[in-house]
């Protein structure tokens, strides 16, 4: 087992900068051409804050971006410095222009990938036809990110001890056979609810270690995070290959 100071979850965030900034817009439900810097600073620090606590290694743009934002808020807190009937321009476009090109490249980019492509397979992204018929008459399920997946975590921590701080301590848990676990879990079952798996006698650490190791098999494509609808429990399906195995001994994890 590594030592905590040296432990660091081996994973890329699946999303970055511009898609935390976006979930934050659509969770305060925002106009991006009015956004509330200040608010949306101090939460975007909470969730750098957040992933710091579980160890998990940041991107460089996570913290360029915290950088830009603080710049803007401050500069938001200046008196106007322009000259009588210049109008200067707003500071918040400096991450607004960004954003709005970031969300066309995203839709251009989701369109072209549920085009069919000719004389070739087609990657068009689908979810299981057995999987589908569970919501018959309710919403369609929809694709959630790891944002999303750190808002419940974060709830299941305060469910459990609203005074408890999340952070992960390389005690008995590890993160490996957390994640053999879950699979062992979701190969017995069709489905599981994410609250499932965080039962109420669960130490913090264990807690911890459970969500380290969603996030590796969410990662390694081996678990598939739905939402039946925006008020209702994420629901997790096992991702196995041709053989039913789940290959989760080939993931490199020394923890």
């Amino acid at each position: 087992m590594n030592d905590e100071t040296d432990y660091k979850v081996k994973i890329e965030i699946f999303e970055g900068p511009m898609d935390l900034l976006l979930h934050l817009i659509r969770k305060n439900e925002v106009d991006i051409f009015d956004i509330p810097i200040h608010l949306i600073t101090d939460q975007y620090l909470g969730y750098l804050d957040m992933m710091k606590a579980l160890n998990i290694n940041l991107a460089g743009d996570f913290l360029i971006m915290a950088s830009t934002l603080i710049h803007i808020k401050s500069r938001l807190l200046l008196p106007d410095q322009g000259k009588e009937g210049e109008n200067e321009e707003d500071p918040r476009m400096e991450i607004t222009r960004p954003l709005l090109e970031y969300m066309q490249l995203k839709e251009v980019a989701t369109e072209l990938s549920e085009r069919e492509m000719l004389d070739r397979d087609v990657f068009k992204r689908t979810l299981n036809s057995d999987y589908l018929s569970q919501f018959q008459g309710e919403e369609v399920p929809l694709d959630i990110n790891i944002f999303q997946l750190m808002d419940a975590f974060k709830r299941v921590i305060e469910q459990r001890n609203p005074e408890a701080s999340i952070t992960f301590t390389a005690e008995e848990w590890s993160v490996k056979e957390r994640m053999s676990f879950l699979m062992d879990k979701l190969k017995s079952q069709a489905a599981v609810f994410f609250n499932e798996l965080f039962s109420e006698d669960m130490a913090i650490a264990e807690l911890v270690a459970t969500f380290l190791a969603l996030l590796e098999l969410v990662h390694a494509g081996l678990i598939k995070i739905y939402q039946p609808g925006a008020d209702k429990d994420i629901r997790l399906e096992a991702h196995f290959n041709d053989n039913g195995e789940d290959n989760v001994e080939v993931i490199e994890v020394d923890y």
